[in-house]
């Protein structure tokens, strides 16, 4: 096994464990066992555990702002792609396996007792309000940073929602709250 599988076998088992279980509740060798890898290998690679769930948070944050970003690309540049955010939540929430935001739920174990997993969930929270910001800006809205992140408080509480509640329509919820915001520019 080369270096490239073994890092995606080990953080393909790591992110689903931390997802479902939690970064605390799973060691290292629950890990071992589900990647295949050996002890020796797996801290070749990743010499902690906060190592680890870094590079998870890290790419799981490419693939999710990825496929946002695949699903609004399909509505016309206008009003519609910020609310279009809200509707990707939405089928992300109706998913099996949702348990929310791996960042939110990463920064809620670890805080700022892990700074590189603390700095990891800060970029991803960062490039979500950019992706937001640019939505917004080429929407042609009034004052755009403050729309945008009003957004993101919008999809952070809709995906803390859905994941306590079990229920995906917080999307929709957002969705229309999201509406009003955007139509004073109107």
């Amino acid at each position: 096994m080369d270096t490239t599988e073994v890092e995606r076998r080990v953080l393909d088992a790591a992110e689903a464990l931390f997802y479902e279980h939690g970064v605390q509740a799973v060691g290292m060798d629950r890990i071992r066992a589900a990647s295949g890898v050996s002890l020796k290998r797996l801290y070749q690679g990743f010499p902690s555990k906060d190592t680890l769930v870094e590079a998870c948070l890290r790419r799981r944050d490419r693939r999710w702002r990825d496929a946002l970003a695949d699903h609004v690309e399909l509505r016309p540049a206008d009003r519609d792609r910020p609310l279009a955010v809200f509707d990707w939540l939405y089928e992300w929430f109706t998913e099996p396996d949702f348990r929310g935001c791996a960042f939110i739920n990463a920064f809620g174990e670890l805080g700022t007792g892990s700074p590189a997993v603390a700095d990891a969930v800060r970029d991803h929270k960062a490039e979500v309000h950019g992706y937001l910001l640019g939505l917004v800006r080429t929407a042609g809205v009034r004052d755009p940073e403050r729309l945008a992140g009003q957004l993101a408080v919008l999809v952070d509480g809709a995906i803390t929602t859905a994941a306590i509640t079990g229920e995906p329509d917080a999307a929709c919820r957002a969705r229309d709250a999201a509406a009003v915001l955007l139509a004073p520019a109107e």
